[in-house]
C-alpha cells in the first residue's frame, strides 16, 4: 500500500487551519449559549398583568380586575371601580405567600357597602366639620356622611366611581393608570378635577401609588389610598405587630374626631411610636383605639420614611415612604363581626390597621394646618410606597 505523507508545514498549515475553524466554531457556540442564556433570563420574568371581568354594576356598567404579578411571587389584584386594591400577596420568611389586606373577592361585596377597603379616598380625604368650608368669600356645602362631618369624599366620591384604566410597564415593575374627571360641584367641591394615580408594583417588592391632579377652579384636595393590612394574612389580629412611626406630634382631636387645632407632642405618651411598640401594648390607654394623625417628621416635600411594621410570626416587615405631611393610623375600631371578606375571614374589632398617608384633617376650616388648596395652574402630585421584605 502506497503511504501518503505530509511535510511538517503542511502538517502545521492544516492543524492551524483547524484549530482556527475550531476556536470559531467555539467562539459561535458560546455566542449562541450566551444569547440562549440572555434569551432564556428574559423569557423567565414573571411579570405580568392579567385583565378580567370582575362583575357588573347595578347599571349594568361591566367592572374589571387586573392582576400585577412581579418577579418575586409578590401579586397585586386592582379594580377600576374605586382604585380599589382588592389583594396583595406577599412572601412571608419561608416563602409562604399571604394576602396581607382587609377585602373581598366579589364586587358584589363592595357594591354593598365596607368600611373603605384598599380604595382611593377623595376629593378629601379624612373629615371636614360641619360638611362645610369658605374658600374665596364663599361656603361650600358638603354631606354629612359622619355624623355631622363630612369623611372620605361625601356619599359617592372616589371610592365608588368607575375609573378608566389602563395598564403600564417599565423596566422596574408592571402597573395600572387610573383617571377620572370629578366635574364641578360633584359632593359639593368646585372646579373640574381631573385625576390620575397609578399603581406600580415593582421587583423591590414594594406597591408604589402616584397621584396628580389639575383643577379649574380652586379647591381643597386631599387624596389618600385606604388600605387595611394584616401582616399575618388575617391568621390572628394586629396587636402584636410591632408598629414604629417617624413622628414627635400628632393632631389632637375632639370626640367627633375633628381636630381641636392643638399638635400635641407623644412622646412618652400612650400615642408614642417613634422606637417599635406592638399595637396592642398600650391598647387599654386609648380609648377606642387608635384613629389618629401623626405628622411626619420631615422639613420638605420629598419622599420619607413614614413608618415600619414588623410581624414575628411570619417575619413581614413593611415600610411606608411618602411625600406627605401626616399619616393616619386606625386600628380597625369600627370593624365589627358584620363582614365576612377573603378565605372566609370574619372582619372583628383591630382585624386590620390602616396608614394612610394624607394633609391634616379638616385643613379648609384650620388655618394654622398645612393649606390643602389647588388652584387652576398649579399641579397636585404626591408619592406614597409601601415596601416589603422579610427578616
Amino acid at each position: 500500500m502506497k503511504r501518503r505523507t505530509f511535510n511538517f508545514l503542511t502538517r502545521g498549515f492544516l492543524i492551524g487551519t483547524c484549530m482556527v475553524g475550531l476556536g470559531v466554531v467555539l467562539d459561535f457556540i458560546g455566542c449562541k449559549s450566551q444569547n440562549e442564556s440572555k434569551n432564556k433570563t428574559q423569557n423567565e420574568s414573571k411579570m405580568e398583568i392579567i385583565k378580567e371581568n370582575f362583575g357588573t354594576t347595578a347599571e349594568g356598567v361591566t367592572v374589571d380586575l387586573y392582576t400585577l404579578m412581579n418577579n418575586n411571587g409578590m401579586i397585586a389584584k386592582i379594580t377600576n371601580y374605586g382604585g380599589i386594591v382588592t389583594s396583595l400577596l406577599v412572601p412571608d420568611k419561608n416563602g409562604n405567600i399571604d394576602d396581607v389586606t382587609l377585602g373581598f373577592d366579589n364586587l358584589q361585596a363592595y357594591l354593598d357597602g365596607h368600611p373603605y377597603f384598599g380604595c382611593i379616598v377623595g376629593r378629601y380625604g379624612n373629615r371636614i366639620a360641619k360638611g362645610k368650608f369658605e374658600l374665596d368669600g364663599v361656603e361650600y356645602k358638603l354631606a354629612t356622611n359622619n355624623d355631622e362631618n363630612h369623611l372620605h369624599g361625601g356619599e359617592i366620591g372616589f371610592d365608588k366611581k368607575i375609573w378608566d384604566a389602563e395598564p403600564v410597564e417599565n423596566e422596574k415593575g408592571v402597573g395600572l393608570k387610573l383617571h377620572y374627571v370629578s366635574e364641578d360641584m360633584e359632593e359639593g367641591y368646585p372646579g373640574n378635577l381631573d385625576v390620575t394615580v397609578t399603581y406600580m408594583l415593582t421587583d423591590e417588592n414594594e406597591l408604589k401609588i402616584n397621584y396628580e391632579a389639575a383643577i379649574n377652579k380652586p379647591c381643597p384636595v386631599n387624596l389618600t389610598w385606604h388600605g387595611y393590612f394584616n401582616l399575618t394574612g388575617g391568621k390572628e389580629n394586629i396587636l402584636n405587630h410591632e408598629m414604629e412611626i417617624n413622628a414627635d406630634k400628632y393632631v389632637v382631636v375632639d370626640e367627633t374626631l375633628i381636630p381641636t387645632g392643638e399638635l400635641r407632642d407623644l412622646i412618652g405618651s400612650e400615642m408614642d411610636f417613634t422606637s417599635p411598640k406592638t399595637i396592642g401594648s398600650r391598647f387599654d390607654k386609648v380609648p377606642g383605639g387608635y384613629d389618629h394623625t401623626y405628622i411626619i417628621n420631615k422639613s420638605s416635600s420629598e419622599i420619607d420614611l413614614v413608618a415600619r411594621v414588623y410581624e414575628p410570626t411570619s417575619g413581614r416587615v413593611m415600610e411606608v415612604y411618602s411625600t406627605e405631611p401626616s399619616v393616619q393610623f386606625y386600628t380597625g375600631n369600627f370593624l365589627d363581626g358584620s363582614l365576612t371578606g377573603k378565605n372566609e375571614i370574619v372582619y372583628k374589632k383591630q382585624s386590620g390597621f390602616c396608614l394612610e398617608t394624607q394633609h391634616f384633617p379638616d385643613s379648609p376650616n384650620q388655618p394654622g394646618f398645612p393649606s390643602t388648596i389647588l388652584k387652576p395652574g398649579e399641579k397636585y402630585s404626591q408619592t406614597t410606597i409601601y415596601k416589603f421584605s422579610t427578616k
